[in-house]
């Protein structure tokens, strides 16, 4: 594909990540100093990039150029790791460390574990994460592109519930169109516009929708139709296709007839693929063939205008201020040799607005790390923390049904994320997944020790039983609201460092009665759900897990989503958040915090979508204020 300079958008210029040093990002005077190099940072470096603007981008993660070698060293050492969780592609960096949810534990009161990146001191622990490499957490992430419901903006005025935010969806809308293109989005707008989502007459998305695996299909003929009452409110449930951020069939109407040409594999030359999705269960961490966006995509066309230098292996550990005018002065960084050692030099860079998208958690533990909350008005960094909470149910269905066939998770139940309940309970969205029981059991490894050590079954019985158990397993993995809450924090202790020296988040995280009355109302729409489909139950909590929690005398187990948000919340004023509707700190005049960190609430989206628009609308914001900053003076006589 050609982009707006006329080259290919999947080229990055080799050598673009490791050519300039800390050492000479120190010298330079840039218009804008970017810490992170995720999908946020990507897309706001590339659209200043676009406005003329020399950008620097600070990458705590190693990089070197998101060249196919390098994308496929990660997919080796996926295909090799004995355990396959979201960080398993990405090797161990004990100078940037990653939460990993194989660590989390059970923490006795009074004993916090310090041995793992995220310290937690609670008896609940969330097992969430978020990635620091190149390209951040969309290295890893599901690709489910989802909108947020125009009752999400204004959820206290509605229903009495969460914070409203400074904007709606119809401000928002334009940009969701312009994320929509960036992360070539297949969906179609008739299963899209529910629950009072609405498109722009004629818009279609980039791409046709993702193609519904037999298992949707097994499911939807069981589940549409459905009827439940909540609230006295009678809702008709059906299953409906997720948006998905992965290449499909390009829809030739799409911008006025002009259609769309994905993007593909990224690469420092021409390479054929990623063009199509070709139905990898493993997209989840990683896609084999890059047919599943990454913000390395809008990385590429960041660094090919000149305009935009990369320094790697550069954690931000400081952001300086001037206590005189409470502007930032630059933001210091350690610069680490290799992952091998924990040697670094410290450098500080300068620009004329800062722009921090290190995502929720990396954002305040820097901001807090630096003492700005001591310079804060609202004392709100840090606080609102928030998260999908994921309830898991699974069962075996009668017949097989196609489970480990198609991408991670193709279609859902969205019929309860919005309505009158949320007045009382959080709303949910349902994903049905295609690879089984794997987030629940550990399968299919689960199935095989099973079948072996417990069974003793070998050879071909063992192929047909193994087959026939796991193209039978259902899981549903309900996705339920979680409102923001103060006293859900990341905060820094001085007691917890990292092998060069800079504060670990130190995280406390609840489930709160809203949440888990939400839960309570998803478990028993599942029994419901495996009862119309003849399944067997197959789901166990363990009130023993670090995830378990207790509501009206039953025991759940709620796990994360790495969705994180809040921390950095954005609102109407000073005194109520951190940000304004632009995502401009109120506190530092030439501060952008750009990233989930702003939401005031998440709704039954995954955030990623929202954050790209949010990052595109800020980007406009943030130019506006840099050509400010460049005009010339005007003297009046």
């Amino acid at each position: 594909m050609t982009s707006y300079d006329g080259t290919d958008q999947t080229i990055f210029p080799a050598g673009a990540a490791t050519r300039t040093s800390a050492a000479e990002a120190a010298q330079g005077e840039w218009d804008a100093v970017v810490v992170g190099g995720g999908m946020a940072g990507s897309i706001v470096a590339e659209q200043l990039s676009q406005a003329g603007h020399k950008v620097l981008i600070l990458e705590a993660g190693p990089g070197k150029d998101l060249d196919l070698a390098e994308y496929e060293s990660y997919l080796s050492r996926f295909y090799g790791a004995v355990i396959k969780d979201n960080q398993s592609p990405y090797p161990f960096n004990p100078n940037a460390r990653m939460p990993r949810s194989t660590d989390t534990m059970p923490v006795h009161p009074g004993t916090p574990r310090d041995d793992f990146y995220l310290v937690q001191e609670d008896k609940y622990c969330t097992d969430t994460t978020f990635t620091r490499v190149l390209g951040g957490t969309s290295m890893h992430w599901e690709g489910k592109a989802l909108r947020m419901l125009p009752e999400d903006f204004d959820l206290q005025t509605k229903y009495g519930q969460g914070l409203n935010w400074p904007l709606s969806y119809d401000d928002l809308e334009p940009y969701y169109r312009q994320a929509e293109a960036e992360l070539g989005v297949a969906a179609e707008v008739e299963d899209q516009a529910y629950l009072g989502m609405h498109f722009p007459k004629g818009y279609v998305f980039p791409m046709h929708r993702m193609p519904p695996s037999y298992l949707d299909q097994t499911v939807a003929r069981g589940v549409d139709g459905m009827r439940v009452n909540l609230a006295d409110d009678d809702y008709t449930l059906r299953v409906r296709s997720f948006p998905q951020a992965r290449n499909g069939v390009p829809n030739a109407a799409y911008d006025g007839g002009k259609g769309f040409v994905p993007v593909g594999a990224v690469s420092t030359s021409q390479v054929e693929e990623g063009e199509r999705c070709q139905g990898n269960t493993n997209c989840v961490p990683i896609c084999p063939v890059q047919a599943k966006y990454h913000a390395g995509k809008t990385l590429a066309k960041a660094l090919r205008k000149g305009n935009v230098k990369i320094v790697t292996q550069a954690v931000a550990s400081k952001v300086e201020i001037d206590e005189q005018n409470q502007r930032v002065t630059g933001i210091t960084i350690k610069n680490y040799r290799s992952l091998d050692s924990d040697s670094y030099e410290t450098y500080t860079v300068k620009g004329t607005v800062y722009v921090l998208c290190a995502h929720a958690i990396e954002n305040a533990r820097l901001m807090l790390a630096s003492d700005m909350q001591r310079m804060s008005r609202s004392k709100l960094i840090g606080r609102n923390l928030m998260d999908h909470a994921y309830l898991l149910s699974w069962g075996l269905l009668p017949e097989p049904a196609g489970t480990m066939r198609g991408t991670t998770c193709t279609s859902g139940i969205t019929d309860l994320r919005g309505g009158r309940f949320r007045g009382t309970q959080a709303g949910f969205g349902v994903d049905i997944h295609n690879d089984g029981w794997g987030w629940a059991t550990g399968s299919p490894y689960t199935d095989l020790v099973e079948l072996v050590d417990k069974r003793g079954l070998r050879g071909p019985e063992l192929r047909r039983t193994l087959g026939n158990q796991i193209s039978r397993q259902l899981l549903l993995a309900f996705m339920i609201d979680l409102l923001p809450d103060r006293s859900n924090t990341v905060t820094v202790d001085d007691r917890y460092k990292d092998a060069i020296g800079n504060l670990k988040p130190v995280v406390s995280f609840k489930i709160p009665p809203y949440t888990m009355r939400g839960a309570a109302f998803a478990r028993k729409l599942a029994t419901d759900i495996f009862e119309k489909l003849g399944a067997e139950d197959r789901t166990k909590y363990d009130k023993q897990s670090y995830s378990a929690v207790e509501h009206d005398g039953q025991w759940y187990n709620i796990v994360g989503g790495n969705h994180l948000a809040g921390t950095h919340i954005m609102g109407t004023d000073p005194a109520n958040s951190v940000v304004d509707h632009t995502q401009q700190s109120w506190d530092h005049d030439n501060l952008y915090l750009v990233g989930p960190g702003s939401l005031p609430s998440i709704g039954t989206s995954n955030i990623s979508l929202t954050m790209a628009a949010l990052a595109f609308r800020s980007s406009t914001h943030i130019a506006r204020y840099l050509r400010a900053a460049k005009a010339p003076a005007t003297v009046r006589s």
